[in-house]
């Protein structure tokens, strides 16, 4: 299977986001046969507004299923009904389906964790929500992880956990400050199974590879700009308007292979707008 890997989207009403978008769409809809599944790994809107998510849902149109996890860019409410309910029921949709967290109940049901599975020719997909409402770093919810602890439990075949939020620093000191913290107990859900073969996450706007409780960690670039390592020319520039400084890159993802024999190989493709 080979699985395409995008993030950080951050359609924000502008031409030149959408147009980044569309490249890659564009892209993917030139291969020789469409990939497997398309895993998208949060910030998807850069204001979570109704009209964002409806660009997104127009925009994320691909021949397979189109699975996706919110940001801290996004906003759970407008995210379900926005995108979540627009690619049910239709073809190459993420819905819900019966992995759906059951949420927690002192939250309101439009602002409950979105925590999705699916499988896709027997691989399972885990799509956790890594955000905290309200603030740039993460955190996976008790209820997320016994959530994600029953779905791994649910059969023995391949599987891959997606969130926004990389669990570990990557370098990027901006990026570390607000990754996802608590991972000691991710970390003791994954060596309870297996089963995992890489945890995908996005956030870091940089394509990135390292490991996390002895499981592949694959970072997917940002669509819609990219980041740099302090010791890079214009680092010290940081960030403007909540996103990186850095615009003048191509837009780009990763391909996914996952080979018979479990292993994960990643290859990362730069995009011609």
């Amino acid at each position: 299977m080979i699985i395409a890997h995008l993030s950080d989207l951050h359609l924000d009403g502008g031409q030149r986001a959408e147009d980044r978008v569309a490249a890659v769409l564009r892209y993917l809809g030139g291969l020789a046969e469409p990939v497997g599944a398309v895993v998208v790994t949060g910030d998807i809107a850069d204001h979570g507004t109704a009209e964002e998510y409806a660009r997104a849902a127009a925009l994320l149109k691909y021949p397979a299923p189109v699975l996706v996890c919110p940001g801290n860019h996004d906003v759970r409410g407008a995210f379900r009904t926005g995108l979540l309910d627009r690619f049910s029921g239709g073809p190459g949709g993420g819905a819900p389906g019966p992995g759906r967290s059951p949420g927690c109940h002192s939250l309101p049901a439009s602002e409950e964790p979105i925590d999705l599975a699916q499988e896709v020719d027997g691989v399972l997909f885990a799509l956790c929500d890594s955000t905290i409402p309200g603030r740039g770093a993460g955190f996976l919810a008790d209820e997320t992880l016994a959530w994600l602890d029953g779905v791994l439990s649910g059969g023995d075949g391949p599987a891959f956990v997606a969130f926004h939020h990389p669990p570990v620093d990557v370098g990027v000191p901006l990026v570390d400050a607000i990754r996802q913290s608590g991972e000691d107990r991710l970390a003791a859900v994954l060596n309870r199974h297996p089963r995992v073969k890489a945890l995908l996450a996005g956030h870091v706007h940089t394509g990135a590879s390292t490991t996390f409780a002895g499981v592949p960690l694959r970072i997917a670039p940002g669509v819609v700009s990219g980041s740099l390592l302090p010791i890079e020319p214009g680092a010290d520039r940081g960030w403007a308007d909540g996103g990186p400084v850095e615009f003048d890159r191509p837009p780009s993802l990763l391909l996914h292979v996952l080979h018979d024999d479990g292993r994960v190989t990643s290859h990362h493709r730069v995009v011609s707008c």
